[in-house]
């Protein structure tokens, strides 16, 4: 028995994959990314009052960009252009413009052209977009992975709107998989599944994230599951489908937060026997290499900050590392940054410090910077006082202004970040005293300018 066939026999349009299949076709069937598709969110308000901007989508692979390109254009009933930066050039771009002329024209729609992956157009490309998006002929939504601020020129960034896409939250993923096996006509419902809880909560751990994947992870499991006597979607079956081993703890369970706090208490406490043992519990359990170079860069900041500096190019190089090479022997960078995590000089003091900051600041508001302070890059600027009376720290004795103040004046005097005496932190505190004595100094009458 064929899983899809339409009722005469033929191939429909169920042969397509089931992630395909499933694209939501309204603002009101999409999951996720409820702070712009609120009813009074950017995105939901621009298609009600028929007013859509162009934009880049800028969000992980299976966020739904293509899939809310499509649906901004249908519900705007505009004319919908698919563009790929991969395989069109300017020459496309001609063309596709001059239909969109005609769409206009013709039947006075508006063209929204969708362009995918616009971080892999070159400049030229990208410049061949700008008068068109300017004088309104084409709405342009560009899709990426990349950070837009460096892949996507100013000019163009200028006349887009950023709108970055979330990963979807396991339950969202959770409600995606559960709409797909209950629906009759696009989905699985024909089939008669069911699914344990457990295996739900797999694919969407599974997939990070990611929507698309987790729609072929579920197309994949019912192909096993309708060789089984009962319908079920199990686990084991989810695990088999996928080609992914048990893993012997879940991202959201107990055993998860236990391993990565035995890490991390271990990369703290100095041990690195017991640190490179914990990260290797990790990695063969399954863990995402990622998740824990993440871990020790926040590690590096929290736990070691400026007592020793170079802590957080380890960490930052590692991850890069891994990124670049891969698993398996990108594990060894990982390894080697654990090692030096845990033998570093230890100190938690910016990180308390910073959190004193936050917390002042949550008390006190937004206070006025100071008008010495201040950029004065026009005339009018410096005629109301910005910028005046501030003194040069060049001009100072090893570049230090003695009496030139930064903080608020509602804070003068305030210290939030103590060095302790360990590492590099040791070296600060001695600067900083040094400092404080040039105060002391500058304040009896004395100058060192």
């Amino acid at each position: 028995m064929k899983l899809f066939e339409s009722p005469k026999g033929q191939p429909d349009k169920a042969a397509r994959p089931l992630a395909d299949r499933m694209r939501p076709k309204t603002l009101d069937e999409y999951v996720g990314q409820s702070d712009i598709l609120a009813p009074e969110g950017l995105l939901r308000k621009a298609v009600r009052e028929n007013r859509i901007f162009s934009m880049i989508l800028w969000g992980p692979p299976g966020s739904g960009k293509t899939t809310l390109a499509r649906i901004i254009a249908s519900e705007a009933d505009a004319c919908f252009e698919t563009f790929s930066a991969v395989l069109s050039g300017v020459k496309e771009i001609r063309t596709v413009i001059e239909e969109a002329r005609g769409n206009l024209r013709r039947e006075n729609k508006k063209t929204i052209l969708f362009v995918d992956e616009i971080h892999r157009f070159n400049k030229a490309q990208q410049d061949a977009f700008l008068p068109h998006v300017e004088s309104g002929i084409i709405t342009l939504i560009g899709a990426t992975t990349e950070n837009p601020s460096f892949e996507v020129i100013s000019p163009l960034l200028s006349r887009a709107r950023v709108i970055v896409l979330k990963p979807f939250s396991d339950d969202e993923l959770i409600l995606i998989l559960k709409r797909a096996l209950a629906d009759q006509e696009r989905g699985l419902g024909r089939l008669g599944l069911t699914a344990a809880p457990e295996a739900l909560e797999f694919m969407a751990w599974a997939a990070d994230g990611d929507a698309r994947t987790a729609l072929n992870n579920l197309e994949a499991s019912s192909i096993l599951v309708m060789k089984e006597q009962e319908k079920i979607v199990t686990r084991e079956i989810v695990e088999k489908a996928i080609q992914r081993k048990p893993l012997q703890y879940d991202k959201t369970g107990e055993e998860h937060y236990n391993l990565i706090s035995a890490f991390h208490k271990s990369l703290r406490g100095s041990d690195p026997d017991a640190s490179l043992y914990w990260l290797a519990r990790m990695l063969e359990a399954g863990e995402d290499p990622l998740y824990i170079a993440r871990r020790m860069i926040r590690f590096a900041s929290e736990d070691s900050g400026i007592a020793d500096p170079n802590a957080l190019l380890i960490a930052v190089s590692a991850m890069q590392a891994f990124h670049f090479v891969g698993s398996p022997e990108g594990e060894l960078a990982l390894a080697e940054a654990a090692v030096y995590l845990a033998v570093a000089p230890k100190s938690n003091s910016l990180y308390a410090g910073f959190g004193k900051v936050r917390r002042e600041i949550s008390d006190t508001g937004t206070l006025p910077v100071p008008l010495h302070i201040r950029n004065a890059p026009t005339r009018l600027m410096k005629d109301l006082g910005y910028g005046r009376d501030y003194k040069y720290a060049h001009d100072f004795t090893d570049a230090f202004a003695p009496e030139q103040e930064y903080l608020p004046d509602e804070l003068r005097g305030r210290t939030y970040y103590r060095p302790t005496d360990r590492g590099y932190e040791k070296i600060v505190g001695e600067r900083l005293e040094k400092w404080k004595r040039f105060r002391a100094k500058s304040r009896s009458g004395k100058t060192d300018k």
